[in-house]
């Protein structure tokens, strides 16, 4: 399989980088400096996110966004959500798949309160949150191309590769120690097993660790 990761210097770029290349696939590192990319084995491609078009992105049978918005400019997130979802509306064949966050996630089985609106969340992620949100919205009413939302659980650290994870759809997921919880590493993996074997074509999903 020919991947393409955006934002491959990253902490969730640069993991699933790793986990595809050990799985025997192409991946091509997508980033603004090639001198920020570690891992000798991946392709490179030195280009911004905001720069990207259908010819650079033509062949690939994944595209991932792990692009991480700076702080103080949270609203690239939907930017540059909204330039994949052009550069890949007339290509069929290549699926998008975002590194979305847990904000979005509901907490009650009704579906009216959401992670970002509960007691004590950080007011200094609020922005990364509801843009990623927002972006997640966009994908929703798009119906021009293949699209996976992965949203991490509450806690989304450095961590271990157990390669052991539990899955949910729109709500946030508690493991069987009562954390919220996934490693870069599993979360890697999630994704990589989602390429390998899709299950969650045209929606969101989230995964926790479960050791």
């Amino acid at each position: 399989m020919k991947i393409a990761v955006i934002g491959a210097s990253g902490k969730a770029g640069s993991r699933i980088v790793q986990e595809a290349l050990d799985r025997g696939h192409e991946v091509t590192s997508i980033v603004r400096s090639s001198s920020k990319v570690t891992n000798p084995n991946a392709n490179v491609l030195e280009k911004d996110v905001f720069a990207l078009t259908s010819e650079d992105l033509k062949g690939f049978d994944v595209v991932v966004n792990a692009f991480a918005a700076p702080m103080g400019e949270e609203h690239l997130h939907v930017d540059a959500g909204n330039i994949l979802i052009e550069a890949l509306r007339n290509l069929p064949g290549t699926r998008l798949i975002v590194v979305g966050g847990a904000g979005s996630l509901y907490v009650d089985e009704a579906k009216t309160l959401k992670v970002i609106d509960t007691p004590g969340f950080p007011d200094f992620v609020k922005p990364t949150a509801s843009n990623q949100a927002k972006n997640l919205e966009i994908l929703q009413g798009t119906d021009v191309l293949s699209w996976t939302f992965v949203s991490p659980s509450a806690t989304f650290a450095l961590g271990e590769r157990t390669g052991s994870y539990i899955k949910g759809k729109d709500h946030l997921l508690v493991n069987s120690k009562g954390e919220s919880y996934v490693s870069y590493e599993d979360y890697a993996v999630a994704i990589v097993d989602e390429m390998e074997k899709p299950e969650h074509i045209r929606e969101r999903f989230t995964v926790a660790s479960e050791s």
